[in-house]
């Protein structure tokens, strides 16, 4: 019986080093802090991410969604400058002094017509009002909590340089970041983090698509469209003759390629030939060489429908945004993070939650996707999408992270997305988004050498690329402006 005890006692000891040991190679006193800030932080961040989701604000609109993320901080200790490059709702806040200076970004904009509640069925909270069908209430305040984390450190002495909190708005609709990008404000970071609400745990090892927004305008003749119709020159003529030009064109483009358009003036009756019509056109490649391509055919065919309607035509940038360049050297410091994490585990209920949501929207019943996915080869051509992420990605190392904040197969940019922002499976993402973001944070700072191997990754992909922002001269102006 001694004999017996004494083995079971030395099983005990052995498994008990064995599992310190393990643990040791894994949460060092770092991480475990990083973790712990944003559990003690987590009530505010929910309450913030819900006021948000309350709010849905939309592009350059975002006033009270940026004050709260802007007071949240300079309340922890942070130095806030409101307003920066020409928009009310963008702010840098920062803390810590000297290098490295490590950035992460924090969107907050809301989508049109997507007002929902949070329940699994279609039921807006306010009909033909905006809600967040990207999770972008929950993208700032994750952010915010993992700066917040690592300003605690540089506080404490623990570690030692800047850390910085950018507001960036109108992701969906603007390209805030690209007016950002052109007042200089990423210019002398080290490396740059963000994340995004989505149906799977993932390090982003994929580009996005380059992005070109252009509006194209015709100015024809009115008359009398059955009196003396031949008096007039129809500028709808000629956005049907540009229209038809573009499809056509489809055929001769790469399958990289989309173009979307919607016409945003027609004409205002049927009895008076239009005087004037217009196009908002978007043109996506993998690369921006081949938007730029396409661009230069799509100018032609303007050119030729103005001809075919006898009347004048223009060609307006609206903003141009560039595909993500990748960088596999951070993703990878940030899967062995999201490893030491592990999966998020969800209650009945919030399964139960998913699964309705996916009855209600034709998919299958599978609920959540908490899982660690591996890190993933990096496609040619990438699924569609694109971020003004993308621009920033082309001037300093970017990290990117997806984290599971609805629903597996959930469709994007709907109510289901809004409806999961505002409950308990969109805070657990968040809060596990920002837990991520501040240990692979701290991993920088702590880890010279993945810096240095970070940047010259970048300096390889981006080659002798000059990056300029593809915006218009002057300040960013909303949607509804142009």
């Amino acid at each position: 019986m001694k004999k017996q005890l004494l083995v079971f006692t030395l099983l005990i000891c052995t498994f008990s080093v064995f599992s310190q040991k393990k643990s040791a190679n894994k949460w060092d006193a770092g991480k475990k802090q990083a973790s712990a800030s944003l559990d003690n932080h987590a009530t505010d961040l929910i309450q913030i991410s819900d006021n948000i989701w309350g709010y849905a604000e939309t592009a350059l609109l975002e006033i009270k969604s940026s004050v709260e993320l802007a007071n949240y901080a300079e309340k922890n200790g942070f130095t806030v400058e409101r307003g920066v490059a020409d928009m009310p709702s963008a702010f840098v806040a920062s803390y810590g002094s000297g290098k490295p200076i490590i950035g992460i970004l924090a969107e907050y904009d809301a989508l049109p017509g997507l007002s929902q509640q949070a329940t699994t069925d279609k039921n807006p909270l306010e009909v033909g009002k905006a809600g967040h069908g990207c999770g972008h209430n929950m993208f700032g305040a994750a952010s915010l909590g993992a700066a917040i984390s690592i300003k605690e450190m540089i506080e404490s002495g623990k570690i030692k340089g800047t850390v910085r909190l950018y507001g960036t708005p109108a992701e969906e609709a603007v390209g805030g970041k690209l007016y950002m990008a052109r007042a200089g404000l990423f210019d002398d970071l080290d490396a740059c983090l963000d994340w995004h609400p989505s149906d799977e745990v993932i390090a982003g090892t994929q580009s996005s698509q380059a992005v070109i927004d252009y509006s194209i305008s015709f100015k024809g003749k009115a008359a009398h469209a059955a009196y003396d119709p031949w008096n007039g020159r129809s500028a709808l003529d000629a956005v049907e003759s540009f229209l038809d030009g573009m499809n056509l064109l489809r055929e001769h483009i790469k399958p990289s390629v989309r173009i979307h358009y919607v016409i945003t003036n027609g004409g205002n009756v049927p009895n008076v030939v239009p005087e004037e019509a217009k196009v908002w056109l978007w043109i996506r490649d993998s690369k921006m060489e081949g938007v730029l391509e396409v661009s230069e055919r799509m100018k032609d065919i303007a050119k030729g429908a103005a001809l075919i309607a006898g009347v004048e035509y223009e060609v307006t940038l609206n903003n141009g945004i560039y595909e993500l360049l990748v960088n596999r050297t951070g993703a990878t410091a940030l899967q062995k993070n999201l490893e030491l994490l592990g999966e998020i585990s969800y209650t009945p209920e919030e399964l139960a939650f998913a699964k309705a949501i996916q009855e209600n929207t034709g998919k299958p019943q599978i609920g959540m996707s908490g899982t660690v996915s591996p890190l993933r080869p990096t496609e040619k051509d990438p699924e569609g999408g694109s971020t003004d992420v993308g621009d920033v990605s082309w001037i300093v190392p970017e990290i990117s992270l997806a984290v599971s904040t609805a629903p597996k197969g959930t469709p994007w940019h709907s109510w289901p997305v809004v409806a999961c922002g505002g409950m308990s499976i969109g805070h657990k993402g968040m809060i596990y988004a920002g837990k991520a973001l501040a240990m692979t944070m701290l991993d920088l700072y702590t880890t010279p050498s993945l810096l240095i191997e970070m940047k010259a990754e970048f300096k390889e992909r981006k080659g002798s690329f000059k990056y300029v922002p593809m915006i218009p001269e002057g300040k960013p102006y909303r949607v509804d402006e142009r």
